[in-house]
C-alpha cells in the first residue's frame, strides 16, 4: 500500500520525446512484395498460436446515451430529435438485436428501457439488460440467417487466422467473474457450429484479473479513501493488471486484440490478411534476434572480438526497433547487446491518425540513454513544454491495440514478462465514488508501461482494420452492418 501512496504524492513522471513515430523514421511501410512474404513466413509457421482478448469490459459506457435518454423521459420530458437516444430510437431496425416481436409497439421510453434494463417487450420477453452486461454478450452483427456477439465474431477470427497446422483454434478471454458464465453458455450454444463450418476445433479458456492487482484510492489529500463501512477502498488496476493474465498463457505467437474492435464478416479479408502480415514480420525479426543471440553466445564463450558482427546488430536494433545506443564501453559491449536483444517481441499495427492527435506511437529517450518505440497516452506526456507539444503536433497515427506478440526467447524459454514493466508509467485518474470525489490509480498499461522494456516494431495498418464500437451508435456504422 505504501508505495502506491507514495505514487499518488509524487505522480509519474512524464517520459521525454525524441519524436513521434512516422512513416520517416519509426513506422514501417511494407510494400505489397513485403506483405506477401510476411503472410508466406506466417502461413508456413507450425508453432503454438493464441488469440487473447481483455474483453471484461462492461457495455454501461456504450450505452450511456440511451441511459441519460431514459432519464430525460422519466423526468416527462420527449427525446430532443437532435439526441443520441432519439437517433437510437428512429434506427432500432438496423440493430442486430431488433426483434419485431420483441419491439414493435413499443414507446421510446419502452424501447431504450428493454434495451439497457429489463422492462418487458412487446411479447412479454424481458429485456435484454445490455447496460448490465459486457460489450462481448451485446449482438453486434446481423447476417442471413444468424446474428452474432463481439464473442462470436472473434471466434470468428481465431478460425481464419490463429488456428495451429492441427486445426486447433485457442483463444483466451479475459473476463469478470460476474460474466463468465454468461460467456461459457455463448460458447455451448454457438462453438459446434462454427466448428463444423470452419473446419476446426477450438480451445476456449478464460480467466479473471487478479484482485491482488486492485489499488487503493485516495482523497484529494492522498489519505487513504474510505467507505462507508470504514473500510479502505480498492479499485481495479487498469488493463495493465492483465499482464499477470497475459505471463500465465503459453504460446508461441500471441495475437492480442480488444472485444469489441470486430467488423461484419463481409468485410473480414483485410483484417485476416493484415494480422498475417504482423505474425509474419514478428517471425522474420525473431529469426534475426536469434541468429544474433546464438552469435553472441559463441562470441563471449570464445572470448574473441567480432567488430563487424557488433556493428551488424547495432544497425539492426536501430533500423527495426529505432534503438540507438549510449556510449557503452567495448568491453562489454557484447553482453548489453545481447541484453538489449533477447527480450519479448511485440509488432504493433498503427492506423492513420484522422482526428486529433493525441497518444499514439513515439520514440523515447529510455533510462539508460537508448532510444526506444513506445505506445503512450495523452498523460505521460508533459503539456506544458512547448518541445513536446511540437512533437505532439507532428504525430500521425495512433494505436489500434492491434498487436502480435513473442514472449519465449531464443532458448525456447518463456520470458517473465513482469522483468520487462517500467513501474514509472503508471496513471492518476479523478473519479467519484457515491458521490464523493477520488483519486485513482492505475497499474502501467497493457501495451504501454507494462511493455517499455519489450522490442517492438511498428507496421502501418490500413484503417478497415479499426472499428471499435465505443457507442451504440458506432454499429450503424457500414463496416457494422451488413449491407
Amino acid at each position: 500500500m505504501d508505495r502506491f501512496i507514495e505514487n499518488f504524492k509524487k505522480g509519474f513522471p512524464f517520459l521525454k520525446l525524441v519524436a513521434a513515430a512516422t512513416p520517416r523514421k519509426g513506422i514501417q511501410v511494407m510494400d505489397e512484395s513485403q506483405q506477401k512474404e510476411a503472410v508466406d513466413v506466417y502461413d508456413a509457421f507450425s508453432g503454438e498460436v493464441l488469440k487473447f482478448v481483455p474483453a471484461s469490459g462492461a457495455a454501461s459506457r456504450m450505452f450511456k446515451d440511451l441511459f441519460e435518454g431514459r432519464d430525460v423521459l422519466l423526468g416527462g420530458k420527449e427525446l430532443d430529435p437532435a439526441s443520441k437516444a432519439k437517433k437510437f430510437v428512429d434506427n432500432i431496425g438496423r440493430f442486430a438485436f431488433y426483434a419485431p416481436e420483441e419491439f414493435d409497439g413499443l414507446s421510446d421510453f419502452q424501447i431504450l428501457d428493454h434495451v439497457i434494463g429489463q422492462g418487458c417487450s412487446a411479447s412479454g420477453a424481458t429485456g435484454l439488460d445490455y447496460g448490465n452486461r459486457p460489450k462481448g454478450q451485446v449482438l453486434f452483427h446481423r447476417y442471413e440467417d444468424e446474428v452474432r456477439t463481439a464473442f462470436e465474431e472473434h471466434l470468428v477470427e481465431g478460425a481464419l487466422y490463429a488456428r495451429s497446422a492441427s486445426g486447433k483454434v485457442r483463444i483466451h478471454f479475459t473476463v469478470s467473474p460476474a460474466h463468465q458464465a454468461g460467456f461459457e453458455k455463448i460458447l455451448s450454444e454457438t462453438v459446434a457450429k462454427y466448428e463444423e463450418r470452419f473446419g476446426c476445433k477450438y480451445d476456449i479458456s478464460f480467466s479473471i484479473q487478479d484482485p491482488s492487482t486492485d489499488i487503493i484510492a485516495v482523497n484529494e489529500d492522498n489519505t487513504p479513501f474510505l467507505k462507508a463501512d470504514g473500510k479502505p477502498l480498492y479499485r481495479p488496476g487498469g488493463h495493465g493488471a492483465l499482464l499477470r493474465n497475459l505471463d500465465a498463457v503459453h504460446a508461441d505467437l500471441i495475437f492480442l486484440k480488444n472485444i469489441d474492435n470486430v467488423v461484419h464478416q463481409r468485410l473480414l479479408e483485410d483484417t485476416v490478411k493484415w494480422k498475417k502480415v504482423l505474425a509474419g514480420k514478428l517471425l522474420e525479426v525473431r529469426s534475426v534476434i536469434c541468429r544474433y543471440l546464438n552469435a553472441l553466445d559463441e562470441l563471449m564463450e570464445a572470448k574473441v572480438d567480432d567488430p563487424c558482427l557488433l556493428d551488424e546488430i547495432k544497425d539492426f536494433l536501430s533500423r527495426e526497433f529505432c534503438v540507438t545506443l549510449p556510449k557503452v564501453p567495448y568491453e562489454i559491449l557484447p553482453q548489453y547487446l545481447h541484453a538489449k536483444l533477447n527480450r519479448p517481441i511485440r509488432v504493433c499495427g498503427m492506423v492513420k491518425n484522422e482526428g486529433e492527435p493525441g497518444g499514439g506511437p513515439y520514440i523515447v529517450y529510455d533510462a539508460d540513454g537508448s532510444t526506444s518505440l513506445q505506445i503512450l497516452e495523452g498523460a505521460q506526456l508533459d503539456m506544458n513544454d512547448q518541445a513536446t507539444v511540437a512533437i505532439l503536433k507532428g504525430s500521425t497515427h495512433f494505436n489500434p491495440v492491434d498487436v502480435v506478440c513473442c514472449t519465449v526467447d531464443y532458448l525456447g524459454r518463456k520470458f517473465d514478462l513482469q522483468r520487462f514493466v517500467d513501474p514509472e508509467t503508471g496513471f492518476i485518474s479523478h473519479k467519484s465514488y457515491e458521490g464523493r470525489p477520488l483519486k485513482a490509480q492505475e497499474l502501467p498499461g497493457l501495451w504501454n508501461g507494462s511493455m517499455s522494456n519489450w522490442n517492438t516494431v511498428f507496421v502501418e495498418v490500413p484503417l478497415i482494420t479499426f472499428n471499435p464500437v465505443k457507442t451504440v451508435l458506432d454499429l450503424l456504422r457500414p463496416e457494422h452492418q451488413a449491407i
